[in-house]
C-alpha cells in the first residue's frame, strides 16, 4: 500500500535515507559524507506537515519498503518561463532487501498519478551520473533527460 508518510514512519525512513546516502557516498566521495542522512527526524516531522512536500511510503504491513519525497514547484509570471506547475522528486528509495519486487515502480506510478491529479505539467528529478541502476529505472518509467549539469573538478584530494 502506498500512503502519505506519518511520524510513526520516521525511524524506518531514516534507515532508508542512510541507504541512499551510502550509494551517493560510494559514487561521489568527493561530494558526499558517508554514514549520515539528508534529513534528520525533526526535519522529517516538519516536512510531513507541508502539503507542498508530500512524502509517500510503500507500506508492507507496517514495514516501510520505500519512499518518494516530492516537492511541488510553480513558476508564475516569470519574464522568460511559461507558467508551469511541476512535481519534483527530491528523493526516492527502495529498501535494498525489497529491490526487484516492483516497489520502485509502484511508488513512481503513484507519484505520476498524484502529479496528474494535482494538474502538474511534468515530473522532474536529478540522478547522478554513474548511478546506472537509477538511470535505467527512470528511463524505463518513461523519463527523458531534460537538462544536463556539467562540472570540472579543480582539485583531487
Amino acid at each position: 500500500m502506498i500512503r502519505l508518510a506519518n511520524k510513526h514512519d520516521i525511524k524506518q525512513i531514516i534507515g532508508l535515507l542512510h541507504q541512499v546516502n551510502m550509494v551517493h557516498a560510494v559514487l561521489r566521495p568527493d561530494l558526499f559524507k558517508p554514514h549520515t542522512t539528508k534529513y534528520d527526524e525533526q526535519e522529517l516531522e516538519r516536512m510531513m506537515g507541508d502539503e507542498q512536500k508530500p512524502i509517500f511510503v510503500f507500506d508492507d504491513d507496517g514495514r516501510v519498503l520505500g519512499y518518494a519525497f516530492c516537492v511541488m514547484t510553480e513558476v508564475k509570471d516569470h519574464r522568460l518561463l511559461q507558467d508551469v506547475k511541476s512535481l519534483y522528486i527530491d528523493d526516492i528509495c527502495v529498501d535494498e532487501q525489497a529491490r526487484g519486487r516492483g516497489v520502485g515502480r509502484a511508488l513512481y506510478e503513484h507519484v505520476h498519478k498524484y502529479a496528474r491529479q494535482t494538474r502538474c505539467h511534468n515530473i522532474t528529478l536529478n540522478v547522478w551520473t554513474g548511478n546506472e541502476a537509477a538511470i535505467s529505472f527512470y528511463r524505463n518509467m518513461g523519463m527523458r533527460v531534460q537538462k544536463t549539469t556539467m562540472e570540472v573538478v579543480l582539485r583531487a584530494d
